[in-house]
């Protein structure tokens, strides 16, 4: 498991400043569409929380994650927040203003 996880962290580490991406968005980057949720285990267990972005992961509907690992859906908030991510009125990062294409993305074979 650990080369697929640090594909992902590789894909996350790239997401700029002030960009979310979502979970299904990392998987595809980092070679299989299905790992969805091997990227949620993998940015739980994220090693280095300040190397790696893993609050600027989102969920396919722009929702935080309930679990976040480092403090709380709170504190992802936050900290995307202090970013200038800006949330709707129900709690969802707007992904049409917010979201990373991705384009960039150095894919890992």
């Amino acid at each position: 498991m650990s080369s697929s996880f640090d594909r992902i962290y590789e894909i996350v580490r790239q997401i700029p400043y002030g960009r979310v991406a979502t979970y299904g968005q990392i998987a595809m980057l980092a070679g299989n569409p299905r790992w969805s949720r091997v990227v949620g285990y993998a940015l739980h267990v994220n090693p280095q929380p300040d190397v790696i972005p893993c609050f600027r992961v989102v969920n396919r509907f722009g929702e935080v994650s309930k679990a976040f690992a480092f403090g709380g859906e709170n504190r992802q908030v936050a900290l995307l927040e202090q970013e200038g991510v800006e949330f709707t009125p129900d709690g969802r990062v707007d992904l049409k203003r917010f979201q990373w294409d991705g384009a960039q993305a150095s894919q890992l074979s």
